[in-house]
């Protein structure tokens, strides 16, 4: 089994739980961004946009950086990229299962086509 760290894993999936963070990190990609900035399109408060960054912060996929009032945020994929890889090892794992899966399927219609004689339709 592949060894993650759950505690940093943790903190980024409970991020990017929420719709308003995904959306923060999306407009984050475009460029860095004041906190003002990246309240103007929400119809939330300025504190409620601030309380998410915080969010975004502590999961390690936002910095930010305090130079007098302004607050300037930009985005780390870093720690998109262990979560990517954790996502990685376990759709490999089920398109495994999955082809395993198709193949036996197939072969027992292929064994009961065999098997049965259809009658014709009256």
């Amino acid at each position: 089994m592949v060894e993650y760290q759950s505690t940093g894993l943790d903190r980024v999936f409970s991020a990017l739980a929420d719709p308003t963070r995904r959306a923060i990190l999306q407009a984050l990609t475009q460029s860095p961004s004041t906190i003002t900035e990246i309240a103007k399109p929400f119809p939330v408060s300025f504190n409620a946009i601030s309380k998410h960054v915080m969010v975004l912060e502590r999961a390690g996929l936002v910095h930010r950086e305090i130079k007098g009032r302004e607050h300037r945020c930009w985005i780390d994929p870093d720690p998109l990229a262990e979560a990517n890889m954790w996502l990685e090892h376990y759709r490999r794992f089920w398109e495994q299962r999955l082809d395993a899966l198709q193949v036996y399927v197939a072969r027992k219609f292929k064994s009961s086509k065999r098997g049965i004689v259809h009658a014709k339709p009256r």
